[in-house]
């Protein structure tokens, strides 16, 4: 199994819209990409996340369905508009 963990940090200047149409773009990743066994992404509620304002978790079988995700069309959608909200990111990816 691997497991894929983002931060993001949401642009202050970013509308509740965009925020929206981002969390719900990313949420159509789990239908939307073959190989997705979970996922889910959020806002922070605890202030422990230091800058981040948000957090994604994607879990796959194997490192060849991350990588299927990475590459696929959908998940490339949804990195633009991650550059365009977002004033920064951190990405972690684990195997288990």
């Amino acid at each position: 199994m691997v497991d894929h963990l983002v931060f993001f940090a949401v642009r202050e200047d970013a509308s509740p819209k965009e925020v929206r149409d981002l969390l719900d773009s990313i949420r159509g990743l789990k239908d939307e990409v073959p190989g997705t066994m979970d996922l889910s992404v959020g806002e922070d509620f605890s202030g422990r996340s230091g800058d981040y304002t948000h957090a994604l978790f994607a879990r796959f079988e194997d490192a060849a369905g991350l990588k299927g995700y990475m590459e696929h069309p959908a998940h490339l959608a949804v990195v633009e508009k991650l550059e365009a909200t977002t004033s920064g990111r951190i990405v972690a990816d684990y195997e288990f």
